[in-house]
């Protein structure tokens, strides 16, 4: 079976020797390892604005509280997603206030963000869905009228592009994870990233119990509480490892998406998902929609190869029940819309063979 996803991990005559090396060093916490992934990482995105975490939760929920969210306020954000993007909503008190998607590509609509703010909204959570980036172009105009921050959840697009940079920059907050099936795994982890330094030594607090690593133990006094969502020297020195591949992996999965994208133009029962201007995707996943999605889905698999919707529409689930309203255009979406693999570990060959088989039909 091709699979839908796949961890990339460099090979263990690289990796192993790093790991022994901080694992026996003494210093196995926070400490050097993770401040110069930080760098490395920060230059990747092309913004030193960066700060390491155990996890793209704990990026989003500090992001959320850096934003001002709390309990009374809302956030808008989309149901096509991973649980976690709208959990950590929830674990600030705040209300997720969900905004209809873009039906042609299953991104949040900026229109329908714009009907959905009130005077209790306090964050905007765009989701750069399967390496997709949004309307950035349209959702940074309602940002800079309304004077709402933007997240952006960009767990699913490592090595996306937007305005010819790497995503990372544009708004107020970018957040990533390096969970196990991510462009780039440290086992788990995350990143935020701010657009401006002013409220890094904030983050940098609530990472950590709300304590300050740059005053003496003794000397610190707590102000606000935080957590422990610090990343650790040994997960630092997996990702820096990592780094050193990163181009070569989000390079194949760009390199699967636009063969895709040219491949299967004009099939009968395929519909391809345009790209937003000014916008590069990294293919996390290769997203389609097609007529008959069950069928299309047991062919595929009977074939050895997996097709699905992945995720679950976040609606569907108990603890949103407050938010539960009339969403058509996903419902339009969610309805056709599959994934197939596109990453690292699709070879010329198998991408081939999955045309060959979707152009015979279902």
């Amino acid at each position: 079976m091709i699979p839908m996803v796949k961890p990339f991990v460099a090979p263990a005559e690289v990796m192993m020797p790093e790991i022994e090396r901080t694992l026996y060093s003494g210093y196995i916490a926070e400490g050097e390892k993770v401040y110069e992934f930080e760098s490395v990482f920060g230059s990747y995105i092309r913004n030193s604005n960066v700060l390491s975490l155990n996890s793209g939760t704990a990026a989003l929920h500090i992001a959320l509280l850096l934003a001002g969210v709390g309990p009374g306020d809302e956030v808008i954000s989309t149901a096509l997603t991973a649980e976690p993007t709208n959990v950590a909503i929830k674990l600030t008190g705040a209300k997720v206030v969900w905004a209809d998607v873009d039906v042609n590509t299953g991104l949040i609509d900026p229109e329908s963000i714009r009907q959905k703010i009130t005077e209790r909204t306090k964050a905007i959570m765009v989701v750069h869905y399967a390496g997709m980036v949004c309307d950035m172009d349209k959702i940074n105009i309602v940002s800079s009228e309304t004077g709402i921050p933007v997240i952006e959840d960009t767990a699913h697009a490592m090595g996306s592009g937007y305005c010819g940079k790497p995503v990372g920059g544009n708004s107020a907050y970018t957040c990533f994870s390096l969970q196990a099936i991510k462009h780039l795994t440290t086992v788990d982890g995350g990143f935020i990233a701010l657009k401006t330094p002013d409220r890094l030594p904030d983050a940098r607090k609530l990472r950590w119990f709300g304590l300050d690593k740059k005053v003496p133990r003794l000397e610190n006094d707590i102000k606000f509480p935080g957590y422990k969502y610090h990343m650790n020297n040994v997960n630092a020195t997996i990702g820096l490892v990592q780094m050193r591949y990163i181009d070569r992996v989000v390079g194949r999965h760009k390199d699967n998406g636009r063969y895709f994208d040219k491949a299967l133009s004009g099939i009968p029962g395929v519909t391809l998902l345009p790209y937003y201007g000014h916008t590069e995707p990294s293919y996390w996943l290769y997203t389609l929609k097609v007529e008959n999605r069950n069928d299309f889905v047991r062919m595929m698999e009977e074939n050895g190869i997996a097709a699905s919707e992945l995720h679950l529409r976040n609606d569907r689930h108990s603890v949103f029940a407050e938010s539960k309203c009339e969403l058509p255009a996903l419902d339009e979406f969610y309805s056709t819309f599959v994934h197939i693999p596109c990453g690292w570990w699709v070879t010329d060959a198998d991408r081939e063979r999955i045309v060959a088989l979707i152009k015979k039909g279902w």
